[in-house]
């Protein structure tokens, strides 16, 4: 099984409300992020949350599963990745590490991350548009412990670089997997 982890714990502080609740099309961002993971066939979805725990919780309802980061005002990315890691150990032979606040991010995307692993087994997959890395990537449980064994100030990038060489990159022709929303104009530049 796959799992999305999507990364939903952040402070917002540019953005200077929360990002998670603001509206994208007829929902709203954190809503359009797990509808896209849904919609590309992964089925197990688990939303880290820190920032606005309780908007954010009752936002998500029953369309997937959430977990609060205790340390999500000082842990950064790598503590939410970890927590949802250390939640999903028994079940899933991978992740898909997803940024809460990348509502513009296709389908077609994610599916392509996902069969590439399942076609290759590669420990991590990873989308690439015009050689730059972008999200959703996807790691094995082989790997798992190494990310949970990592300590700030080591970060996701940090991982990523070291097992550069076990990339399997999936080229996409779309910009949206390394465009997310940090400021009020990241959002109106991309806003549906």
């Amino acid at each position: 099984m796959i799992t999305a982890i999507v990364l939903a714990a952040g402070e917002s502080k540019r953005m200077g409300q929360p990002k998670m609740l603001m509206p994208w099309g007829k929902s709203t961002v954190l809503q359009t992020v797990i509808a896209t993971m849904q919609a590309a066939g992964v089925d197990d979805i688990l939303v880290v949350t820190g920032g606005a725990r309780n908007q954010v919780e009752a936002l998500v309802g029953r369309s997937a599963q959430t977990i609060f980061n205790e340390e999500h005002a000082k842990g950064e990315m790598l503590s939410s990745i970890q927590v949802g890691l250390a939640a999903k150990m028994r079940e899933a032979r991978a992740v898909l590490i997803c940024l809460g606040d990348q509502p513009q991010v296709q389908e077609r995307s994610v599916r392509r991350v996902r069969d590439a692993f399942l076609k290759s087994n590669s420990n991590i997959v990873v989308p690439s548009f015009q050689m730059r890395r972008g999200h959703p990537w996807l790691v094995a449980r082989s790997l798992w412990d190494e990310l949970l064994e990592m300590k700030p100030p080591q970060t996701p990038r940090d991982f990523l670089n070291k097992h550069a060489k076990e990339i399997q990159y999936v080229e996409v022709d779309t910009p949206t997997i390394i465009e997310d929303l940090d400021t009020p104009d990241d959002y109106l530049k991309f806003k549906p």
